[in-house]
């Protein structure tokens, strides 16, 4: 401002809502200016801040009384419309919330009474029946409407509303980060502070068990999706050493003896009962106890390479106490989580080889309680490929997703060859998916190139993304001490005041793929197992973009194979709402997760694996490859298939559709009424997508009506 501009905004009083008066302050205007500018993504100069100022100056020397608020707002408004009118029409969007909020608290209502009279069945994990769940459902709900008016543009409002893109989680998303691989181990060694409250390291496995749990609990509380323990045989086996070593002197101080061989066998016997009541309890708390953000939270663990004495007992201990079950005599069935993932390697595990039997007794738990699941580390392929060079895991985070290499000293890049990639503390910010039928359909009624219109939407998507990097990176390290301030975290040691940006480079950041097969029934009438041409086409595009991104902005950007629980149907109905209904495309009640093929075609196992091998290395951001088994008894062939897959470098899930009586119970594949007592309370568990959930549950089910159909149909799947 100039002096004479200087002096007359020191003469002008603002007349206050509540008719009280304040000085005009230039520095209010600046910021509520460039507040609206980031969020169109725009960064004014000084110069044009200074602009702005200087014309609502000019609009307010002629007034003859102190202007009100709304004035000055106008003021702005037509000011900014000179400078930059995009900017202009956020300020507006911005002004008018108050407006607005009539209509999101409206809405925010109507969902509460869905949620607290009728039901959710958004999420398999969530019981809306439950008052803590419903209170976390009605937040959320908030949150979500919050989301889409202060941090979507109109633009990608409108995308997401349509259909092409699909924000995932909009109700957490705001606060904080996605799904993770925790550094558990790193967070309990030496101790940690938890709730103002210091935890020593614990001193032997059933204290650890116990931490390990109060530490999952409290930190997946702090984000959403799936948290990962990675490698728990490892983690665990340093605290059954520390057991068996207590167990040993003991029998040597109770013997009076030096009797070694009954010490060892005492201890031995000791440590592995710790170790099944260990993971007996981690299994009911991750089962029964809520955590604050509603659900109960996706755990997955992972082991099978640990080649110690104490690793292997951990392993088998894990494998055999799953396979019991949890529950009354007679009446026990498996639980949910955590999820298990045994990491396979030929050289451990193949036929002959010293990990054999825990291979063996994997196969086992699998055949009664479908996990757990097996990832590859010595087949082909990324993950594969990692393992073999710098001898590192990438487990997977939640059902699927897979993080892209970070280098310990280069960052992207190894620095030399010596650098090593870390996994283990990294995590996703989030994922946005593309409806890929509803794009190719849009392209074709705009008579536009299907690649432009793509691209339209991959920026789009890019954009959400570099706002969710800025945003979260202003978040206080406070906001998931565990995670942030106790090395739960890659680089996780920074003080409550501190944000968390510079944790945020090791992170991914998802595109979600989902109905590459409706996709390529809608390019020309043929599925994936007729086909499939066009969809790899597709995904080699995409990778090639997403690739150019990352360079570009310097953002582990990731493939994403989108687990489409609630979306399978939302997706449909919002193609049929624009397009109509087109057989094999929006005339089934779901569309198909990622590159999996339809689930009713007539194919075998080996058809399957070979059918979606093909887009295996295009999704290294999230990929599972499952097949179906009608017998469960067949050892042979789920070792064969399971196998077949280690050897293909995939990611391989067992599917079966277990089923228990309630009343007397009995167990059998695929019930929907008991042979035995004639009873229809049974608890049926099926694989949702990468993960398990509760098909139906005393005379209930967790599920939304489209997956309920897609379960009904399921043949290969």
């Amino acid at each position: 401002m100039n002096k004479k501009e200087k002096e007359l905004a020191k003469k002008i009083k603002i007349v206050k809502r509540n008719g009280n008066r304040q000085d005009f302050d230039p520095d209010k205007i600046k910021i509520a200016i460039r507040k609206s500018a980031e969020r169109v993504m725009v960064e004014l100069t000084k110069e044009a801040e200074e602009e702005v100022v200087s014309i609502v100056l000019d609009f307010l020397k002629t007034q003859t009384t102190d202007p009100e608020v709304q004035q000055i707002h106008n003021c702005v408004e037509a000011a900014l419309e000179k400078v930059n009118p995009l900017v202009a029409k956020s300020y507006r969007e911005y002004r008018n919330y108050k407006m607005d909020f009539v209509h999101i608290l409206d809405k925010v209502y109507k969902k509460a009474q869905a949620i607290n009279y009728i039901g959710d069945k958004e999420n398999s994990n969530t019981d809306s029946a439950l008052v803590a769940t419903q209170r976390s459902l009605v937040y959320g709900s908030l949150n979500k409407e919050l989301y889409k008016k202060f941090f979507l543009t109109s633009g990608e409002v409108e995308a997401t509303e349509d259909g092409y893109i699909y924000v995932h989680d909009m109700s957490a998303r705001r606060d904080t980060m996605n799904c993770c691989l925790c550094d558990v181990g790193s967070v309990m060694k030496d101790g940690f502070e938890m709730g103002n409250l210091w935890y020593n390291e614990p001193k032997s496995l059933d204290t650890a068990f116990d931490v390990m749990g109060d530490v999952i609990i409290n930190t997946a509380a702090m984000q959403y999706g799936g948290f990962t323990v990675p490698e728990v045989d490892t983690i665990l086996s340093y605290y059954a050493e520390k057991t068996y070593r207590k167990f040993y002197q003991e029998y040597l101080d109770i013997s009076g003896t030096n009797d070694e061989s009954g010490a060892n066998f005492y201890a031995l016997k000791k440590t592995k009962r710790e170790c099944e009541q260990g993971y007996q309890g981690i299994e009911y708390k991750l089962n029964s106890v809520g955590s604050s953000r509603g659900d109960y939270p996706f755990v997955t663990f992972t082991f099978g390479v640990d080649k110690s004495e104490f690793g292997k007992m951990i392993a088998k201990t894990i494998l055999e106490t799953h396979q019991k079950g949890q529950g009354k005599e007679g009446r026990k069935k498996p639980t949910l989580f955590p999820k298990l993932v045994f990491l396979y390697d030929e050289n451990l595990h193949g036929e002959g080889k010293e990990l054999r039997d825990n291979f063996l007794a994997a196969i086992e738990c699998s055949s009664k309680t479908m996990y757990p699941d097996y990832l590859s580390l010595s087949g082909e392929g990324y993950v594969p490929e990692i393992y073999k060079k710098y001898g590192k895991i990438i487990s997977p985070m939640g059902c699927r997703a897979f993080l892209s290499p970070y280098f310990e000293r280069g960052g992207f890049e190894p620095a030399d060859k010596d650098d090593k990639p870390v996994f283990i503390g990294r995590f996703n910010i989030g994922a946005v998916s593309l409806n890929l039928p509803m794009i190719l359909a849009k392209s074709r009624e705009e008579q536009k190139d299907f690649y432009d219109v793509l691209d339209y939407y991959l920026e789009m998507i890019r954009k959400i993304h570099i706002r969710t990097y800025h945003y979260l990176g202003k978040k206080k390290a406070s906001t998931n001490p565990l995670a942030y301030c106790e090395g739960g975290f890659y680089k996780g040691h920074l003080k409550p005041n501190e944000e968390i940006a510079p944790l945020l480079e090791a992170s991914t950041a998802s595109f979600g793929i989902t109905a590459l097969n409706e996709l390529q029934v809608l390019y020309n009438g043929k599925s994936l197992v007729e086909d499939g041409a066009f969809a790899l086409e597709v995904m080699e595009y995409i990778n090639k973009k997403i690739l150019e991104f990352k360079q570009e902005d310097h953002i582990l950007y990731a493939i994403y194979g989108t687990p489409a629980e609630n979306l399978c149907g939302l997706q449909v109905e919002q193609f049929r709402k624009k397009y109509g209904v087109i057989e094999g495309v929006s005339s089934r009640e779901y569309v198909s997760n990622s590159f999996h093929c339809g689930v009713w075609e007539n194919i075998n196992g080996i058809e399957k694996q070979d059918l979606e091998g093909r887009f295996w290395d295009l999704f290294r951001g999230g990929r599972i490859q499952y097949v179906r088994y009608n017998l469960n008894y067949n050892k042979k062939a789920i070792i064969t298939y399971v196998e077949r897959a280690m050897k293909k470098g995939f990611y391989e899930g067992v599917n079966l559709s277990l089923s228990y009586c309630n009343h007397c119970g009995h167990e059998e594949l695929d019930m929907e009424t008991c042979p035995k007592c004639g009873s229809e309370d049974l608890t049926k568990i099926d694989r949702m997508n990468g993960y398990l959930s509760y098909s139906r549950v005393h005379g209930d089910t967790r599920l939304n009506y489209a997956k309920m159909v897609e379960i009904s149909e399921r043949k290969s799947m």
